[in-house]
């Protein structure tokens, strides 16, 4: 599970919204937030309920330019891996943002796995697929960066929605994707290059456009070792209890 999908909950009153989770039987989580607590005391709630983090999603600025304290606060978490979401940009991604991304990632990933033993994941967002030479800037990023210090959290959801195949991106890299966010867009939602779409558009796992099976028999062939739920809409409530009987009736 995602905090971000229980994002609001969690800020006002994070031991009970831990409950909850732990009711619904999620054990494994990606952290986002430290919902204003130290990381030590938010590990100590986790402990606490049987609850892992097993990632720990910063912002790019903090991964590059606080580096020690990131790793530190996920290593505290008891995380083994560090995200990052979204490279800042304005307008179109281009070639020239995506050099700087990769020699940034390969900082940051290298400093996380020598000083902490942290593996450093990129979660794609939509807008790095533009294409570029017979490929797209999302593979320029996957090729370029250093396999030995970067690696990928896929959004099976921002994949979909600028045009690509899930399952086939997949496939295409097995030993580079590590997390997976588990999310489903709502039938009839055109999709672009712009890496947002309403909040509403989430939809439960089986109900919207993606083909969950197809996308998870891929990644279970992969190096993908985390499985998160997201959702980002104010449905979430009702919705995750949804993804997850949908999730525990599929047979691949």
């Amino acid at each position: 599970m995602v905090s971000y999908t229980f994002r609001n909950s969690l800020g006002k009153n994070t031991a009970a919204t831990l409950d909850t989770l732990k009711g619904l039987g999620i054990r494994d989580m990606e952290f986002s937030s430290l919902f204003g607590k130290t990381a030590a005391d938010l590990r100590k709630l986790l402990d606490e309920r049987g609850i892992k983090c097993s990632s720990f999603g910063v912002g790019y600025a903090d991964a590059l330019n606080k580096t020690q304290e990131v790793g530190q606060n996920a290593k505290a978490l008891g995380a083994s891996f560090v995200r990052v979401a979204w490279v800042p940009h304005t307008g179109p991604f281009t070639l020239e943002m995506a050099e700087k991304t990769v020699a940034d990632f390969n900082k940051i990933g290298k400093r996380l796995k020598e000083e902490f033993g942290l593996t450093f994941c990129y979660h794609n967002h939509g807008y790095e697929f533009e294409k570029h030479e017979d490929g797209t800037l999302m593979d320029y990023i996957i090729q370029k960066t250093d396999p030995k210090y970067v690696s990928f959290e896929l959004d099976m959801l921002w994949a979909f929605f600028p045009g690509q195949d899930p399952a086939a991106l997949i496939e295409k890299y097995p030993d580079r994707f590590k997390l997976v966010h588990m999310k489903d867009l709502k039938k009839g939602v055109q999709g672009n290059m712009s890496g947002g779409t309403p909040v509403e558009n989430d939809v439960a796992l089986g109900t919207g456009q993606l083909d969950i099976p197809t996308i998870l028999r891929a990644a279970k062939k992969s190096s993908i070792e985390h499985f998160y739920i997201e959702d980002e809409s104010p449905s979430y409530a009702k919705q995750v209890p949804q993804t997850i009987a949908y999730l525990k009736s599929l047979t691949y």
